[in-house]
């Protein structure tokens, strides 16, 4: 099973072209713990989000300034290649995007041959039901793997790509929003898997719902901007707890408190 790891980011600044996007960010994003990133629209955060990844240089123009260090390695070292990290840092995104044509079985499957891991398939058989369970999925789905994964609900297609970020055995899940297009109950659901996975694994969760960051989170950070085209900052970052009940910046009260946002 893959081991939880921490990451430094020091004096990360983000570009796109002549673009500021994100200025000079400072964290420790910590190990079995789910660290939330709040703001309103616009202030970076998907952005930064992405760059734990490096998912951020697949736009034309994306530069940073800085380092994010994961288990020791600077991901933007020269020698460092951008696919490795992503087999580390995983990425769930918005849209639940399992792979249309393909079963769902082989969505589960696909990280792995896609970092040419060549195996038997029992071997296979086993890493791909040990990612379904992980996404609390495989009782749902273990008669019906043959059948498209882009045919189950909203909500299983998003633990359907969970399972598949899960299976390549990251050190880091990265989830963008991961639940802006389910509905409550599969909200619910999602969260309560957010919980169970940090015991393996570091997640990192951008979200607009307040009550989510409450609920699943560990750490919140909030980001802000001062004002349009200027860069998105990170504002305050703590214990969940202490962000929502006694932040020590007036923006984040202001933010907290649906004041502004």
């Amino acid at each position: 099973m893959s081991s939880a790891k921490s990451v430094e980011v020091s004096d990360l600044d983000l570009y796109y072209g002549s673009f500021h996007a994100v200025q000079n960010v400072n964290m420790t994003i910590q190990p079995n713990k789910v660290t939330a990133l709040i703001g309103s629209s616009g202030c970076g955060k998907s952005t930064f989000l992405r760059s734990l990844n490096r998912m951020h240089e697949l736009v034309h123009g994306a530069r940073v300034e800085g380092s994010v260090i994961l288990e020791g390695q600077d991901i933007y070292a020269p020698d460092v290649d951008p696919v490795a990290v992503r087999s580390q840092v995983g990425m769930v995104f918005q849209q639940p995007n399992p792979f249309p044509t393909m079963s769902i079985y082989e969505n589960v499957a696909a990280g792995l041959r896609l970092n040419s891991r060549r195996m038997k398939k029992p071997a296979m058989d086993e890493i791909v039901e040990r990612s379904l369970r992980g996404a609390n999925l495989w009782e749902e789905v273990k008669n019906r793997l043959e059948r498209a994964g882009s045919g189950l609900s909203g909500g299983q297609q998003q633990r359907l790509c969970i399972a598949r970020a899960i299976a390549v055995e990251p050190e880091v899940l990265l989830m963008d929003e991961p639940c802006s297009a389910l509905d409550p109950v599969a909200t619910l659901a999602i969260e309560e898997l957010i919980r169970e996975l940090k015991v393996n694994y570091t997640i990192v969760i951008v979200t607009h719902n307040m009550q989510q960051a409450s609920r699943a989170s560990d750490i919140t950070g909030f980001f802000n901007l001062e004002e349009s085209g200027k860069p998105g900052r990170l504002v305050e970052i703590d214990e969940t707890e202490t962000i929502f009940s006694n932040p020590a910046n007036k923006a984040t009260e202001d933010y907290v408190t649906g004041r502004f946002g």
